[in-house]
């Protein structure tokens, strides 16, 4: 079934789009933003302008994550890092102590 990109917001398209490359393929953000527009099939006035509208969106969005480089992937690519859960479980531990 095809997909209407035109429908679909630019952070969610982005989503798609870094999905579809997997996670060994990171994009560059110039790549990604031009790909998002030519599949919305926006006109652009400004493309300094696009660009920068949409790399914003991108930056807010957590399900984005900034891999270097200028390249950008998903952050579910990545699991969470083991210190942090180990933090989380030493003060639940401090807790029951208490």
């Amino acid at each position: 079934m095809a997909k209407n990109f035109e429908d679909m917001t630019e952070v969610d398209l982005a989503y798609q789009i870094l999905t579809d490359s997997g996670k060994d393929n990171p994009i560059h953000y110039k790549d990604l933003i031009l790909e998002i527009l030519n599949k919305k099939n926006k006109l652009l006035q400004n493309e300094a302008a696009a660009i920068s509208e949409v790399y914003t969106m991108i930056n807010m969005d957590s399900r984005f994550q900034y891999k270097g480089e200028g390249k950008w992937g998903l952050s579910e690519w990545d699991p969470p890092e083991v210190k942090k859960r180990g933090a989380a479980r030493a003060k639940i531990e401090k807790l029951d102590e208490e």
